[in-house]
């Protein structure tokens, strides 16, 4: 399979074979974006201290590459065509969120992101998605905060520190799906993507003590307790919930043997792609990735 990393800006034409053969269908996809400009040049999360300057270019470059593969045997792939000057567009999760053919774009909380926005509000469009209204004084940080569960028929919707409270009803009436908002209170995570992960079949993999007792309550309430994998500190240090799950196959950062196992045990296939190079401004396999499906046809 031959993939496109830097399709023109204007085209977005440009995904793998499997992507254009499943659109007709409907079928759900991924959003990458290469790390041609990718560093650490500012600090805007805890994962980012001392880290301005220390990205290593080329190793990165091979990691995005190896998730990039793996993922590719899976789910077809789209991209989006990097921009000078950006260097966390490569974290596409942030582009927005997208649902059938609607898509909310993201706002972003940190004024160094927000010129990325123009950027992913034309690739929604081009891509045949209708970008939905959304005030501009409410923060919302796309797929990193908002995780679609489809077993439970929901969206599960962070907020706390890069989107806002007000996101879970707003995201309710534009997308007509119960919306459940929790609230993150380590900075460590600072999105929900780096601490809960929904899986296929009503799996549900999380680091608890991200969340406020209420959230954690929530939790427990929605997901019973043979569906909940909590991961422990280490793991959620090492960005294991900050996972892509595609079918049986959960593309991660890293995980401890134990969680592995513990996976496995309930049908879950780990495939380790080690990311350390985007750790360091605080991301993984997810935070690399935007999961849309084709826009229905008209």
């Amino acid at each position: 399979m031959t993939l496109d990393l830097n399709p023109a800006p204007m085209d977005v034409a440009d995904r793998s074979a499997a992507g254009a053969a499943n659109e007709a269908a409907g079928a759900a996809r991924l959003l990458m974006c290469a790390p041609d400009h990718f560093g650490v040049d500012y600090v805007i999360n805890p994962w980012m201290e001392n880290q301005i300057g220390r990205a290593h270019v080329t190793r990165a470059r091979a990691q995005w590459e190896n998730l990039r593969d793996r993922l590719a045997q899976a789910i077809p792939l789209d991209f989006i065509a990097p921009a000078a000057g950006l260097p966390d567009m490569v974290f596409t999760a942030n582009a927005g969120f997208a649902l059938g053919d609607r898509a909310v774009v993201t706002r972003f909380h940190a004024r160094e992101r927000r010129p990325e926005e123009a950027f992913f509000r034309d690739w929604f469009e081009r891509a045949g998605f209708s970008p939905a209204s959304w005030p501009e004084d409410v923060a919302f940080e796309g797929a990193g905060d908002a995780l679609l569960d489809r077993a439970r028929d929901l969206i599960w919707c962070g907020h706390g520190w890069r989107s806002s409270e007000k996101a879970p009803k707003l995201l309710e009436r534009i997308f007509d799906r119960r919306a459940i908002g929790l609230r993150l209170v380590d900075p460590r995570f600072y999105h929900l993507d780096t601490c809960l992960c929904p899986l296929p079949g009503g799996g549900l993999m999380y680091y608890p003590r991200a969340f406020d007792e209420t959230s954690q309550a929530l939790i427990a309430a929605l997901a019973p307790a043979e569906k909940r994998i909590e991961v422990s500190e280490e793991d959620a240090a090492s960005f294991a919930c900050n996972a892509v799950a595609v079918g049986r196959r959960v593309f991660m950062n890293h995980a401890s043997a134990s969680l592995q196992a513990r996976l496995r045990a309930v049908g879950f296939f780990p495939v380790l792609t080690p990311l350390s190079e985007f750790l360091k401004a605080g991301g993984a396999a997810k935070c690399l990735t935007l999961e849309v499906a084709a826009p229905r046809a008209a």
